[in-house]
């Protein structure tokens, strides 16, 4: 034995009950070729076998605690050993390993053999198996959760049961949620729409791997309900229009349209409302983000679509509350949006604006379209004055961007076609309301056929760029362009603006069916229609600032003094080196 060896000898207490003997006394004994392959020396001194020895409580065999694992690379040297020994076992003397015996022993072995003990359990075995589990359930989304967890806490409190304490990633991330600021949106992100992480920022979810799909379902995709049920109206229009009548359209393209239109509005919907509902978190951040609260008119706008676009045998019977009912919130969102834009701050219009901000305009032309159409008179006026008003401010800020704005990228250029929309509707809202086309209507009709033309002629404007679900929101201001054009040639009736109807019509529909294969091969074939979002998981830590101990300002006549102010101050405490940090040059002198 080596000298380093040392025994530990524990007595266990008498109790009771019977305790066999093995227990009463335990011996380890620190020894090279623990838990590894050892040989028959060893293997003798740690289990020899008498036959004489009286059998019961006696028992002369040592015996490991762990379960044998592997047999592979266990040669390993300097590994200790622990064994267990009783009193009288062979080459132990009391307990204390006797090294005349040891030898003796030695001398009388016969071949080398191989015993393998027992090994460490590796990484990942049975017993590291509930851990591993635990490991796998990825709590970082928790703080996006309606509930995050207070629910299940309290009803573990109220059963008495111990909850696990809160790591301080999850703490963190929560009070985040509690308090986020909303001019954080400016901070963090970049670009026109607000959708680009800057440098210099991180992110409060995971990035290395996709989210939860409602996570990953922004309110954007309500444009889709808007470019199919504007097709139900226009299909309408072309089967009832004067002007059109030679075309010999059948109804039923339209009531089958408006069928498919309200399945997915009702889809659409159902999937959002579930994130409303499982995912609050991420619907509020949307609802603060200074631009996707634009597209919360959307889910509105595409009801009003589906009653006006309603089969002649539905458009009937609906009740005129079902206009107050959905222009409420459209009212609501408006004192809000417009509210910011009138009083400034972070989220005033110069620099906020966007082409998706008009579809906080459409909503009020929408509005009064479908309540004149309904046979009211004073609701869709005051809704049709809200909006032009508005739409001019729109307009004018949108058509002189500033020079610090940045431009749209390529994949947002369709986009613009948003500028057509307001006028469209708003031709038809007022020709609706005055119960003819007159030259207030025309002027809105002509000023959206200019910019519709100024934007068709630009083909390179809309070229060389990948697809994206923003596209959706041109579909719905061809289609409107396409129905006013009918109902201003139902006006003046000639060979030309019949034409323009049927070619306008046909171009809506080719970009609606090419936009829905599109999205439908990105979604079920590809699988990148829905991103992770990343605008929504911002962080509400601000980024730590690169301190600068003071201005450099070389080629100033000052710099010098700026250095000798900082250095009087160098060996002082830190209040007297922020007061130096702080003087002014000409105070320095």
């Amino acid at each position: 034995m080596d000298h380093g060896e040392h025994l530990v000898s524990v007595e266990l207490q008498e109790s009771p009950d019977a305790v066999p003997s093995l227990l009463k006394l335990i011996s380890s004994n620190e020894v090279a070729g623990f838990d590894s392959i050892i040989e028959s020396e060893a293997s003798v001194l740690s289990n020899p076998i008498n036959s004489s020895q009286p059998t019961g409580h006696q028992r002369n065999l040592s015996i490991s605690i762990s379960m044998p694992s592997s047999p592979i690379a266990a040669s390993s040297t300097g590994t200790k050993s622990v064994f267990f020994v009783d009193d009288n076992a062979k080459g132990f003397r009391n307990g204390v390993p006797d090294s005349s015996l040891a030898s003796e022993t030695l001398a009388n072995t016969g071949p080398k053999a191989v015993k393998f003990l027992s090994q460490p359990m590796p990484k990942g075995s049975v017993f590291g198996e509930a851990a591993t589990i635990r490991k796998l359930k990825d709590k970082r989304f928790d703080s996006f959760k309606t509930w995050s967890g207070k629910l299940e806490r309290q009803l573990s409190n109220l059963r008495g049961k111990p909850r696990e304490s809160e790591s301080e990633e999850d703490s963190v991330r929560n009070s985040e949620n509690e308090a986020f600021p909303v001019d954080r949106y400016f901070d963090a992100l970049e670009g026109p729409e607000l959708e680009t992480l800057r440098a210099s920022e991180e992110i409060v979810l995971p990035d290395d791997k996709p989210w939860p799909f409602l996570l990953r379902y922004p309110v954007s995709s309500f444009g889709i309900c808007l470019g199919v049920s504007s097709q139900a109206i226009m299909w309408k229009t072309l089967a009832t229009a004067t002007s059109t009548k030679f075309l010999h359209i059948n109804l039923m393209i339209n009531n089958i349209l408006w069928w498919i239109s309200v399945a997915l509005v009702a889809i659409v919907s159902s999937i959002y409302l579930l994130k409303v509902i499982l995912y609050f978190e991420a619907v509020r951040r949307e609802y603060y983000h200074p631009i996707r609260v634009n597209f919360f008119f959307a889910p509105w706008i595409s009801l009003l679509f589906l009653a006006l676009g309603a089969p002649p045998s539905v458009a009937s019977n609906l009740p005129v509350a079902l206009w107050y009912v959905l222009m409420t919130p459209i009212f609501c969102l408006e004192l809000k949006i417009y509210g910011q834009w009138m009083s400034g701050g972070q989220r005033r219009l110069s620099k906020v604006a966007n082409p998706s901000n008009h579809l906080s305009i459409v909503g009020n032309f929408v509005g009064a379209l479908s309540g004149a159409s309904m046979g009211l008179k004073e609701g869709p006026i005051f809704f049709f004055a809200v909006g032009l008003a508005h739409y001019i401010v729109l307009f004018v800020t949108l058509y002189q961007r500033l020079p610090t704005n940045e431009t749209l990228p390529k994949e947002l250029h369709p986009v613009f076609f948003l500028f057509v929309a307001a006028p469209s509707v708003a031709s038809m809202a007022w020709a609706t309301i005055q119960g003819s086309f007159d030259y207030g209507s025309r002027i809105a009709y002509f000023i959206a056929l200019f910019l519709y033309f100024s934007l068709a002629v630009r083909v390179n404007f809309f070229r060389g760029f990948k697809f994206s679900l923003a596209w959706w929101a041109y579909t719905f201001p061809m289609t409107g362009a396409a129905i006013a054009t009918m109902r201003y040639s139902s006006v003046v009736k000639n060979i030309v603006t019949q034409t323009l109807s049927v070619i306008l019509s046909v171009v809506a529909t080719l970009t609606v069916t090419a936009l829905l294969v599109t999205t439908i091969s990105h979604a079920f074939v590809l699988r990148d229609l829905f991103p992770n979002d990343i605008a929504i998981a911002i962080s509400d830590r601000k980024p730590k600032p690169h301190k600068k101990w003071f201005n450099l300002r070389h080629g100033s006549s000052d710099f010098s003094k700026d250095i000798e102010t900082y250095l009087k101050f160098a060996n002082a405490d830190s209040k007297d080196i922020e007061a130096a940090l702080k003087v002014p040059t000409a105070e320095a002198t």
